[in-house]
């Protein structure tokens, strides 16, 4: 057995407490925008050992200054607790400082 998916009610409360996250199907996604390319980059790369750690990786695609996440747990077919606790972890580290 996987890590259980979550349902639409925990989805929406979980999206009701993370910052830019909306639902796209069997997705969350965020764009950030950065200060400048470097700093996106960075925040990638900082996003990445986070992700490799927790061995649960979001698509993650760059467009100059914006970088946006996506998660999902593919091996459970949606969302599940990983998903939304990475996206908190990305919030963490976009955050100044973080």
């Amino acid at each position: 057995m996987g890590t259980p998916l979550l349902s639409d009610s925990e989805i929406t409360e979980a999206l009701s407490e993370l910052d830019g996250w909306s639902r796209e199907g069997a997705s969350i996604t965020r764009a950030i925008e950065a200060d400048s390319f470097l700093s996106g980059i960075d925040l990638v790369r900082r996003v990445a050992e986070a992700a490799e750690a927790a061995d649960h990786h979001p698509d993650i695609d760059i467009r100059w200054r914006t970088v946006t996440y996506s998660l999902s747990t593919h091996s459970a077919g949606g969302l599940t607790a990983q998903d939304v606790a990475l996206a908190r972890e990305i919030d963490r580290l976009a955050r100044p400082g973080g």
